[in-house]
């Protein structure tokens, strides 16, 4: 199987912690040349440090706060006119919850040009590269709701189902290129977005968050949360050669959890 990234480089949205940090670290591992994209600076430069560089990649940053679709678009423009992106890993943080009802329009625009608008300037960007090198890789980290609408998700439910849409048009328009198109569906994952969610459901339910842990774990099959870089494998292996037939699927990463095909 081949599963070598040597030669190619990754650049990877939201990837300072997290599932898009764990997914930087496995497509380093497989030999990319990562490029991470963040806000955070300071973040980004001790992040860049940790990825694996034993196969002589040479690996790199770039600093654009998602909020500003503006800032991204120009800093992803700048970066492509000396660089060829084979590998983009669209990734930034849900939108707050909340019921559907009760979100504000502003709330659904804001997110729809978080998520959505700023993963198609991306797209856009790096596509001419990747049609030129033969080989592409878009890869969304989305949600388990594109499947199931999760409770209390309201924004996030509508906006990654636009999403997952989106990428499944692209994967028809692309798939002749060489270029795939998938989306990754985390389910529940030791991250920092993980413990908020734990916190949010003891507030709102006057309970422990070790009882709100409980009752998650016994949703899930196999009988335990996910760690990140299980997650992070399944981002590298579609990443890889070895997945060039594979186009236009939502693969869940959540231990059997949903109760959907």
């Amino acid at each position: 199987m081949n599963l070598d990234l040597r030669n190619k480089k990754a650049l990877v949205c939201g990837s300072t912690q997290g599932l898009g940090y764990a997914s930087a670290v496995e497509l380093a591992l497989s030999g990319c040349d990562v490029v991470l994209m963040a806000r955070n600076e300071e973040k980004l430069k001790e992040a860049v440090k940790t990825l694996d560089s034993s196969k002589g990649q040479q690996h790199q940053y770039l600093v654009a706060d998602f909020i500003d679709v503006s800032a991204v678009k120009s800093t992803i423009d700048g970066f492509i006119t000396t660089n060829t992106i084979h590998i983009l890993v669209n990734n930034t943080g849900g939108p707050p919850g909340g019921a559907a009802l009760s979100a504000k329009p502003e709330d659904f625009l804001a997110a729809f040009n978080n998520h959505l608008i700023n993963n198609h300037n991306l797209t856009q960007a790096v596509v001419p590269g990747m049609k030129q090198a033969g080989f592409g890789r878009i890869i969304n980290i989305i949600s388990t709701s594109v499947k199931s609408p999760i409770t209390g998700l309201g924004v996030s439910n509508t906006i990654r189902a636009a999403v997952a849409n989106w990428a499944k048009t692209l994967a028809t328009e692309l798939g002749s290129f060489g270029i795939t198109v998938n989306n990754v569906l985390p389910g529940f994952t030791k991250t920092v977005r993980a413990d908020y969610v734990i916190a949010s459901k003891a507030k709102a339910a006057n309970i422990s968050e070790e009882e709100v842990m409980k009752q998650l774990v016994a949703e899930i099959p196999a009988g335990r949360i996910g760690q990140p870089e299980e997650f992070g494998a399944a981002v590298a292996f579609l990443a890889s050669p070895a997945a060039a037939y594979i186009n236009g699927i939502n693969l869940p990463v959540d231990g059997g959890r949903l109760g959907c095909l």
